[in-house]
C-alpha cells in the first residue's frame, strides 16, 4: 500500500511524527502537499464533501480507503501495521497512552511563545510568552521528561523495552526540537534526563532514521513551526 500523507509543505510541526514513523517502517508513502497541487488536494479533502468524516485538520493519512486523521490515532494505526506498537491490546493501549502524554506536551511546549493562542503573532504576546517560558522551564519540562525518564529506568532502554514503539521516535522528536527552540536552557537540563538523551541517540543511530534525517525530506526547523528559536525565550 501507498500511503498519502497530508501536511503542511513548509514546516515539521506535527505532521514530522507521523513522517518518522513512515520513515522507521520504511513504508512506501507519499508527502502530497509538498507537490504541486497537493495543498490544494489537501485543503479539498477538508473543506469538500466527498468524506463523510472529514478531517478538522492536518495531518491525515490517506491508507487505501481509509482517511485517519490526529497523530496518535495515525501512528495508533501504523504502528499496528509496522510492527512500531506491541502486538498484545494491552501494550498497544500502553504505547498509545504515551504518545497521548507526549501530545499534551507538544501543546504545551507551543504555548510558550504563542500563550494568547494562534491567532495573535508571537510579537503581540512576548511579555506573556517569557512568562509563560519561566513557567514551562521551571516545572513543565520537568515533569513530562521526568516522567519519561522514570519510564526508560524502569524498562529501558526504550520506553516499553528493547524494541523501538512509534512513541520512542516522537520522544527524539521533541528532543530535537527542544535542542533547536532553546539551545541554552536545554543544555542546562539535559543533565537531569540521561536515559532520555541515551534513547534519544539510541533514536538517531538507526539507520532509517539518520538516513531520513540527513536527506531531502526532513524539512528544517524554522520559526513557523512548533519549536521556535526566539533568543529572548531562551535565557
Amino acid at each position: 500500500m501507498r500511503y498519502e500523507l497530508y501536511y503542511w509543505p513548509t514546516i515539521q510541526g506535527r505532521g514530522e511524527y507521523v513522517r518518522l514513523a513512515l520513515e522507521e517502517a520504511d513504508a512506501d508513502y507519499i508527502d502530497v502537499a509538498r507537490r504541486s497541487g497537493g495543498e490544494a488536494r489537501m485543503m479539498a479533502m477538508m473543506t469538500g464533501r466527498r468524506l463523510d468524516t472529514p478531517p478538522f485538520a492536518p495531518p491525515f493519512l490517506k491508507a487505501g480507503n481509509l482517511v485517519i486523521a490526529q497523530v496518535a490515532n495515525i501512528l495508533l494505526y501504523l504502528g499496528a501495521r509496522h510492527g512500531l506498537a506491541p502486538k498484545a491490546e494491552a501494550g498497544r493501549l500502553w504505547v498509545h497512552q504515551l504518545q497521548l502524554t507526549l501530545a499534551d506536551f507538544v501543546v504545551e511546549i507551543h504555548d510558550t511563545h504563542h500563550p494568547l493562542g494562534p491567532t495573535l503573532y508571537y510579537e503581540d504576546q512576548r511579555p506573556q510568552a517569557r512568562t509563560r517560558t519561566g513557567e514551562f522551564w521551571k516545572s513543565r519540562v520537568p515533569k513530562f521528561l521526568g516522567y519519561f525518564e522514570d519510564r526508560i529506568a524502569r524498562h529501558g532502554p526504550y520506553l516499553t523495552g528493547r524494541r523501538v514503539t512509534y512513541a520512542d521516535l516522537s520522544l527524539f522528536q521533541i528532543v530535537e526540537g527542544l535542542r533547536y527552540a532553546f539551545p541554552h536552557r536545554m543544555k542546562r537540563f539535559e543533565r537531569r534526563t540521561p536515559r532520555v538523551l541515551d534513547l534519544h541517540a539510541r533514536v538517531a543511530a538507526r539507520p532509517r532514521i539518520a538516513a531520513y534525517v540527513a536527506s531531502e525530506r526532513r524539512i528544517p526547523f524554522n520559526t513557523d513551526g512548533i519549536f521556535r528559536h526566539y533568543p529572548a525565550l531562551d535565557k
